[in-house]
């Protein structure tokens, strides 16, 4: 005879992992903000560059703005392993993350 499978515990774990990857994007997309100097701005004025962003309708400049950001994670990339050549004791312990490839800003 099978054993019964135990939902409950299948639905606790689905849960935490949700939460738990909600958490990560949550934190790549603050070490994003202080990364690119994003921080420095007032919270008003970076919300409302966020918007007009999500609202753009310009192809040119989405096309743009995704040119400017693949060559700052390259960027970041190439600082990386710069700096994983150096001792640990020189590297620096803010690391850029590595961007999520599964539709993280798709909500």
């Amino acid at each position: 005879m099978r054993k019964p499978r135990d939902f409950d515990a299948a639905l606790k774990t689905l849960t935490e992992k949700t939460k738990a990857l909600k958490e990560n994007k949550r934190k790549q997309l603050g070490d994003l903000i202080v990364a690119t100097g994003a921080d420095a701005l007032d919270i008003e004025t970076l919300a409302g560059a966020l918007i007009a962003t999500v609202q753009s309708t310009d192809t040119a400049q989405k096309q743009a703005w995704k040119k400017a950001g693949v060559e700052f994670f390259r960027k970041a990339k190439a600082a990386q392993s710069t700096d994983a050549s150096q001792p640990e004791s020189a590297q620096t312990s803010d690391s850029l993350f590595t961007p999520s490839r599964s539709g993280a800003g798709k909500s």
